[in-house]
C-alpha cells in the first residue's frame, strides 16, 4: 500500500508523463520534484499566496527543476478527482512557462477541473 507521499509522486510523474510528447527536446532537461511546502521567501515575481509550484529555470549543467507542493495543493483539494485535476493542472502551468506557450496550448482541460 502506498503512502499519501507516494501516491502524490505519482500524479505527478503521470502529470508529467502526459506532457512528454510536448517537451520534446526538453524531455531530458527537466527534473519534476515533490516538496511538502514551498520556502518561506516568496520570489519576487510571486505574489503573497501560497504557491502550488515552481519553475526553477536550467542553469548552466544544471536542467530545469519543476517542483509541485505537496501540502498547499493537498489542502485546495476536496477529493481524489480533484486532488488529480490541480496537480495536472500546475504541471501544466509550469511546463507551459517552461516552454513559454499558454498552458491551454499543452492541454485543452487546462482549468475545467477533470484533469
Amino acid at each position: 500500500m502506498a503512502t499519501r507521499r507516494e501516491q502524490f509522486d505519482d500524479l505527478v510523474l503521470d502529470a508529467a508523463a502526459r506532457l512528454e510528447e510536448h517537451l520534446g527536446a526538453h524531455a531530458g532537461e527537466v527534473e519534476f520534484a515533490v516538496e511538502d511546502v514551498p520556502p518561506t521567501d516568496p520570489a519576487p515575481w510571486e505574489s503573497s499566496a501560497v504557491p502550488l509550484g515552481r519553475l526553477f529555470p536550467a542553469q548552466g549543467r544544471m536542467p530545469a527543476r519543476i517542483v509541485v507542493y505537496r501540502r498547499p495543493v493537498e489542502s485546495r483539494a476536496h477529493d481524489a478527482r480533484e486532488l488529480t485535476a490541480i496537480v495536472q493542472d500546475v504541471v501544466v502551468e509550469q511546463v507551459a512557462a517552461l516552454l513559454g506557450v499558454a498552458p491551454s496550448d499543452l492541454d485543452p482541460r487546462y482549468g475545467d477541473g477533470l484533469g
